[in-house]
């Protein structure tokens, strides 16, 4: 597969990765090079991508907790004096190895330890390959708010080995297919089409569709890399989606859920609304709720929670001026932006994905 040119870096896949890594590392003058794993990939990833990391320069690595409640400020300071207590500097490197919140995490890190060193994402879920492998979005979470604290801050590159799929459990899979579902809702239903028919896919049909939808997501956040306009397309699903997350995360007597599996109910949620207020099609918001409770199943949700979850989402980051903004559908691959929702539409929307 071609590497595909991002803003000012490039995305290199599988057997390409590893020759472009090292002619990079061959022809840059870093100090030192700090590596970032979490525990499962540490375990699952780390030899294998040492094995095929060739380089005269001191490697140390360095390892965090998985999972999204270590995605904190907190774990960031450790790794900030972790990487001071062995002396990186301003020409240091950091390779960031593992899912959304090592790369999310790392790539904050390195845009903020001395004022910036440079970093490198190496996705290993389906889910960072084909959102946060492009755009140079970093952050952390605000307790159990979403990526509250970040800059947008491009990376050296990015290299998606899919090789690394095999280490995960089928619900990390399913988390990262719904963000691609989504690419094809926003920006070009044949592609949503070849998503919903999955049941004699391959390996390199799978390539082949996380290809297709770093494309997708590339040609976004290159005409809006600050997401002034067309970017917020890419959060379809998420206003809603993000509200649950943070909502389930927040209750011992309710089962969280991965990023994925509450972008996949927030978009049929946000698809609802849309029928409401921007006349999407009946016949594929039915395919869309089919579809997505086939995958995910059904996540339970009481009236109690309804009202909660609503008053979550004045945290998103795309609100302004005292608005809750969504991004809506007027036909799939036709999205519109910066809509208001009336919250009797939401519990409406509720109600209708609980039908």
């Amino acid at each position: 597969m071609n590497s595909i040119q991002a803003a000012n870096y490039l995305v290199h896949f599988n057997a390409n990765c590893y020759t472009h890594l090292n002619k990079h590392l061959a022809n840059s003058n870093y100090s030192k090079i700090f590596i970032l794993v979490d525990t499962n990939t540490h375990e699952h990833c780390l030899s294998y991508f040492m094995g095929n990391l060739q380089t005269e320069t001191a490697v140390e690595v360095i390892e965090i907790s998985a999972g999204e409640i270590h995605k904190n400020i907190e774990t960031c300071t450790g790794v900030w004096n972790v990487l001071s207590e062995l002396d990186a500097d301003r020409k240091s490197l950091i390779i960031n190895v593992g899912g959304g919140v090592v790369t999310d995490l790392g790539g904050f890190v390195a845009s903020t330890f001395k004022r910036g060193i440079s970093y490198i994402n190496v996705p290993t879920s389906l889910l960072s390959m084909v959102d946060a492998s492009v755009g140079g979005k970093t952050g952390v979470d605000l307790g159990t708010l979403k990526n509250q604290i970040g800059v947008i801050n491009i990376p050296e590159m990015v290299l998606i080995d899919t090789s690394f799929l095999n280490t995960l459990p089928a619900n990390e899979m399913r988390s990262g297919l719904a963000e691609m579902l989504k690419h094809g809702l926003i920006y070009d239903e044949s592609y949503w089409k070849k998503m919903i028919d999955l049941s004699n896919f391959t390996i390199e049909d799978l390539d082949q569709l996380i290809y297709d939808s770093v494309i997708i997501k590339n040609a976004v956040v290159t005409e809006d890399p600050k997401e002034h306009g067309l970017r917020k397309i890419l959060n379809f699903g998420h206003t809603l989606g993000h509200a649950i997350e943070s909502y389930l995360l927040t209750h011992e007597t309710k089962k969280a859920l991965l990023h994925g599996e509450a972008i996949a109910v927030g978009m049929v949620l946000e698809s609802y609304i849309s029928s409401k207020q921007e006349q999407f099609p009946q016949e594929k918001l039915a395919e869309i709720k089919r579809v997505i409770i086939d995958m995910y199943g059904k996540v339970s949700f009481e009236n109690s929670d309804y009202e909660s979850i609503i008053d979550l989402m004045k945290y998103d980051k795309k609100n302004s001026h005292g608005n809750i903004n969504f991004v809506l559908l007027n036909d799939i691959g036709a999205p519109v932006l910066d809509k208001t929702v009336p919250n009797e539409t939401i519990v409406e929307a509720f109600n209708f994905y609980n039908s």
